[in-house]
């Protein structure tokens, strides 16, 4: 009986599971009711949701220039935000680089403009002992009206209102500087820190250092016209040798005299006032204050730029020859006017300067220019020294020869180099009038006065 019912169990247990024939739709616990129909359903709009929406996030990527910065890149408001912010962006910065480009126009325009006075400032050197005696010739060229320029002195001096002389300032203190130089002064050791101690006045629109004497006279136009010819931008240290070769070898042949002037460019006079009080610390042994100047230049790799037309006139006596043959260059300046005798007879020094500004107003580009001509018929050579002199010479020589001597004796005439004189062939003199007699150079090697009142020494083994 037990048996039998176990039996009937097992079948109907099996007659549940068994697979009902092709057709016929099966009913799965869980999965055949409402909630299994609902299932493929759902997953189809959810990959349809999934694919609208990479579709749009693609086409607003590719279209939209500005979606790569756009943290929500479906928000109007925010995209028109960052547009506007990068328009204004844009503007400014083109308002930003047109202010640029016309300040560097402007700039660019002020440096290309032309050296004038006003870019220039003289820095003189001078001494109280010497100085109602010298500051005349300062008036001569200074124009107080379209020039700068400072006076150094070693000491206070009496000042008077319209003398028409630059400012006076006096020198720093230079005790604790080293000078060992028996032959010399220590007052070398001020004015060589002359440009460094204008310099830091800090004066404006400065292009030019220019350092001279008080018994110094320059051409001033002449001396823009040298000083246009380089650009102030750069290192350049202009000025000449002197005149004598004697003081040439003692000191150098590529140191500019300072008595004769020289031109500092402004870049190379800021590099100098930061090293001169060390340089000059290493140069105890030296002499003035022109080969200090040039001992740190030296030290700064920068060379002498040379023009002819400053003149140091370490000299005695006459100047009617340098003068007179001054070699095509605009005449910048002319030194130790003290020492040499007027350059025109019968007057006094500043008279004589007097006369000669005559001529500087006229044409001072040509003055001291030589000029040589010919007069076949009477066979003269004639040359004229713009706004100085006209000299006439037997016989049509070419300049070479003159330049060279050849075969000619220096000659000047007796009371004065200003009239005509007549140059005889070497070895065939001619008796002239007494007024036009002529007598040979000579020639002496002296020490010059500075103004300190030291000497400068002659060359080994030339005495005095």
């Amino acid at each position: 009986m037990k048996a039998t019912q176990k039996d009937s169990e097992r079948m109907g247990f099996w007659d549940q599971v068994r697979v009902p024939p092709s057709g016929t739709p099966t009913a799965v616990p869980g999965i055949g009711g409402p909630q299994g129909r609902a299932l493929p359903k759902l997953m189809v709009w959810l990959i349809l949701f999934v694919s609208v929406t990479y579709v749009v996030y693609t086409l607003k990527l590719v279209s939209s220039s500005h979606a790569c910065v756009d943290s929500e890149p479906f928000s109007t408001s925010r995209r028109l935000t960052a547009s506007s912010s990068d328009d204004s962006s844009s503007a400014a910065a083109a308002a930003n680089s047109s202010l640029a480009s016309a300040r560097n126009g402007t700039a660019l325009a002020e440096s290309e403009q032309r050296t004038e006075l006003r870019h220039v400032v003289f820095g003189i050197a001078a001494s109280a002992k010497l100085w109602e005696q010298r500051k005349n010739y300062i008036k001569l060229w200074y124009k107080p009206e379209e020039m700068r320029g400072i006076v150094w002195l070693d000491r206070a001096v009496a000042k008077r209102a319209g003398e028409g002389l630059p400012p006076v300032r006096i020198s720093g203190n230079t005790s604790h500087f080293k000078y060992t130089n028996r032959q010399g002064h220590r007052s070398a050791l001020r004015i060589s820190r002359i440009v460094s101690e204008t310099l830091r006045l800090g004066l404006k629109d400065v292009r030019w250092f220019v350092m001279g004497d008080d018994d110094t006279v320059f051409v001033a136009e002449n001396l823009l016209r040298v000083l246009r010819k380089y650009d102030h931008r750069q290192y350049y240290y202009i000025g000449s040798l002197s005149e004598s070769h004697l003081q040439n070898i003692y000191f150098s042949y590529g140191m500019a005299y300072g008595g004769g002037g020289f031109a500092i460019s402004y870049p190379l006079a800021a590099a100098l006032e930061r090293v001169q009080d060390r340089c000059i610390q290493r140069y105890p042994g030296l002499y003035g204050s022109d080969d200090r100047i040039q001992a740190c230049m030296a030290e700064l790799g920068v060379p002498l730029t040379k023009e002819l037309g400053f003149h140091q006139y370490d000299v005695y006596g006459n100047l009617f020859g340098l003068l007179a043959a001054h070699p095509v260059a605009p005449l910048v300046s002319l030194h130790h006017l003290d020492v040499v005798e007027p350059i025109f007879p019968n007057v006094t020094r500043v008279q004589a300067l007097q006369r000669l500004m005559v001529p500087m107003k006229l044409d001072s580009a040509g003055l001291m220019q030589q000029s040589i001509c010919y007069d076949k018929a009477r066979s003269w050579t004639v040359s004229v020294s713009w706004g100085f002199a006209v000299q006439v010479f037997r016989g049509c020589s070419p300049p070479g020869d003159r330049d060279a001597g050849a075969d000619l004796p220096q000659l000047v005439p007796e009371g004065g180099l200003h009239g005509v004189c007549f140059q005889h062939p070497a070895g065939q003199p001619e008796p002239v009038p007494e007024a036009l007699r002529v007598l040979p150079v000579q020639r002496e090697v002296r020490p010059v006065d500075k103004p300190d009142g030291e000497r400068v020494p002659p060359a080994p083994g030339v005495q005095p």
